[in-house]
């Protein structure tokens, strides 16, 4: 069976430590920018430390106000210093994949998916530079505003490395999508590393545990074992009480019996 991770942000860790330790989770940590610029080498011992069941590891990058794929040069350039400092602390967590938000948003470029893929020509090669260092790490750009794949599948060709695809989220896909699930796995399933696994109605981002919204669970699970995939599984409930139900309903899921 595969694992399956809880998402969780660096903040939370601590006030959630003795529950994800008896739970034995494996983990997904959001590292916000306020974190980036604070944390020492001696703290991510701290932290691994206090991982003492040793879980299986990712990580998502800061995404707010970032843009790899911006116009403004400078607005890049921040960009890439936080992305870089995230890898940093890949460097010591030696996460199984980290997760980024390529901000491609197709009303603020005008449809223009050239002139997105272009700039972020200028930050992904650094990007990977860095990450190709750190063993046994894979590199996945999330769907956010997307409504379809072909904007993050011709920046997955145009970069062309191995370690370089796609996390697939559901919540956004329910909300944003034009196309259909299929049409999606069709484009990007053969680059899928992860998977964002939360539910909502299509009205807004609730992070609900699977089975309160309107996403097809069964259909997208039986998409995933069709292209043969095997992507890392991250459970992102924004309510703790949703973790256990989320689980098991992906466990039976992953045994096909939901």
């Amino acid at each position: 069976m595969e694992s399956v991770h809880i998402h969780i942000p660096y903040g939370h860790l601590r006030d959630y430590l003795a529950l994800v330790r008896k739970r034995r989770y494996d983990l997904e940590i959001y590292m916000p920018a306020s974190v980036l610029g604070q944390l020492e080498r001696a703290d991510l011992e701290v932290l691994l430390d206090n991982l003492d069941w040793h879980p299986a590891l990712t990580l998502h990058a800061p995404f707010m106000d970032l843009n790899p794929g911006a116009v403004d040069p400078m607005v890049r350039s921040a960009t890439l210093v936080r992305f870089k400092q995230l890898l940093a602390i890949a460097s010591v967590l030696k996460p199984r994949a980290v997760v980024f938000h390529a901000a491609y948003d197709r009303w603020r470029y005008a449809g223009k998916k050239d002139l997105w893929l272009e700039n972020s020509m200028e930050t992904w090669p650094r990007v990977m530079e860095t990450a190709g260092k750190i063993h046994g790490m894979r590199v996945a750009v999330e769907n956010v505003f997307d409504e379809d794949p072909e904007a993050l599948a011709l920046l997955i060709e145009r970069i062309g490395d191995r370690n370089f695809g796609f996390c697939f989220d559901t919540g956004h896909f329910n909300l944003f999508s034009t196309v259909t699930m299929e049409a999606w796995f069709e484009r990007l399933g053969k680059h899928l590393v992860e998977v964002h696994l939360h539910d909502n109605r299509g009205g807004e981002d609730s992070h609900w545990a699977l089975g309160k919204g309107t996403i097809d669970f069964a259909r997208f699970f039986r998409l995933i074992a069709q292209h043969g995939a095997k992507p890392v599984y991250t459970i992102e409930a924004h309510d703790a009480d949703d973790i256990e139900p989320s689980l098991e309903k992906v466990r039976a899921l992953l045994k096909g019996r939901a």
